[in-house]
């Protein structure tokens, strides 16, 4: 058992999916970091120490996970953590090529750092935070709560009346 590992993401915002990558990650490794970076290609609707709260506050039930931002390239931010693994959830063959990709080169930028694949639930394997930002205005609470743990959908809310 490895006994650190990062899962990396933009997480804005968390949702069901990302939550199950994480408990599940959690049961492999003695300590899980999740890492909240920025995807340069699309506009946050929450600022990263926003998205780092909800990650606290929707992880708070898992004692083996640490919640932390970064910048620059995630294969750096894994071995400034002291770890040699890195976790990604994939829900469908599109992600996975998007994922292969991204795992070459970080395995060029460093040899060391291995990439574990787990695949999202069937129940979240439509999920994205895109997905969310669409629905949110047109969505009733109880719905918002089939793709976002339910404590964050004020949050939502605020952000997306």
């Amino acid at each position: 058992m490895p006994h650190r590992a990062v899962y990396t993401g933009s997480f804005d915002p968390i949702t069901l999916g990302h939550l199950n990558v994480i408990e599940r990650s959690s049961r492999l490794v003695e300590q899980l970091i999740v890492g909240v970076g920025r995807n340069i290609d699309k506009p946050s609707m929450f600022t990263a120490e926003e998205r780092v709260e909800l990650i606290c506050r929707t992880t708070s039930h898992l004692d083996n996970v640490e919640v932390k931002m970064f910048t620059g390239l995630a294969v750096q931010f894994v071995r400034d953590c002291g770890a040699h693994v890195i976790i990604r959830g994939v829900r469908s063959l599109t992600d996975m090529e998007t994922e292969f990709t991204m795992t070459l080169a970080n395995r060029k930028l460093d040899p060391e750092v291995e990439t574990v694949f787990l695949m999202a639930d069937d129940e979240f394997s439509h999920v994205s935070s895109s997905l969310i930002k669409q629905i949110t205005p047109l969505a009733g609470d109880q719905e918002l709560a089939r793709f976002v743990p339910a404590e964050i959908v004020a949050d939502l809310r605020a952000k997306l009346p």
